[in-house]
C-alpha cells in the first residue's frame, strides 16, 4: 500500500478553514496533530493556502515552541524545567539527558529511538526533577537514574522485537 503523501494528508485539514489569517495557528497544529511534526513540504502548502510567503509560516512555527520541525523519537522524552524542577538542579538533569542520548534538547537520535523536548511544567511539582518518557512520569530524577531508564527502554524494545518473532 502507497503511503499518502503530505499534500494528501494536509488538504482536508486546509478544506476544514477559511482563509483567515487568524486560521494560521490552528491550521498547524491541526497538521502537526495529523503528522506528528511540521515538515517543510506541509509549511510551503499551508503557506499556499493562504497566499502568503513560506518565510512568514515558518516565522511563526519557529517563534511557538509548541511546534516541531524534526519527526519526534519513538520514544520521546520531556524534561520539566518549571520552577520546582529548576529548583531541583532540572538543568543538569537536562544535561545528563542530552549527554547520555547524544543529542540537544529539540533534537531526535540518529536511530529514531529517542527525542528530547523541554516543558515548561508536568503539573508533578512534588516529584521535582521530572522526566515524561513515553508519557510515563518519573519523579526525582538524577543524572544516575538516566542510564538506567534509557536501559530499561531499550530491553523492552529488544523484548517486543523478540516476541514479535516468535
Amino acid at each position: 500500500m502507497e503511503e499518502e503523501s503530505i499534500v494528501d494528508q494536509i488538504t482536508p485539514i486546509l478544506k476544514g478553514y477559511k482563509r483567515k489569517r487568524k486560521n494560521l495557528i490552528p491550521i498547524l497544529q491541526d497538521v502537526q496533530e495529523k503528522l506528528h511534526y511540521l515538515p517543510l513540504e506541509a509549511i510551503i502548502e499551508v503557506a499556499g493556502f493562504f497566499d502568503i510567503a513560506p518565510s512568514a509560516v515558518y516565522g511563526v512555527v519557529t517563534f511557538y515552541n509548541q511546534f516541531r520541525m524534526v519527526p519526534p523519537g519513538k520514544h520521546p522524552i520531556k524534561i520539566c524545567l518549571g520552577t520546582a524542577c529548576h529548583m531541583k538542579s532540572g538543568e543538569l538533569v537536562s544535561e545528563a539527558w542530552e549527554r547520555e542520548l547524544g543529542i540537544k534538547i529539540g533534537e531526535v537520535t540518529d536511530d529514531m529511538e529517542f527525542d528530547l523536548e523541554r516543558v515548561a511544567c508536568v503539573g508533578c511539582c512534588a516529584m521535582a526533577p521530572v522526566a515524561v518518557v513515553d508519557e510515563e512520569v518519573h519523579g526525582q530524577v538524577s543524572p544516575t537514574k538516566i542510564q538506567g531508564i534509557v536501559s530499561a527502554i531499550k530491553r523492552e524494545d529488544e523484548d517486543e522485537l523478540q516476541e514479535d518473532k516468535k
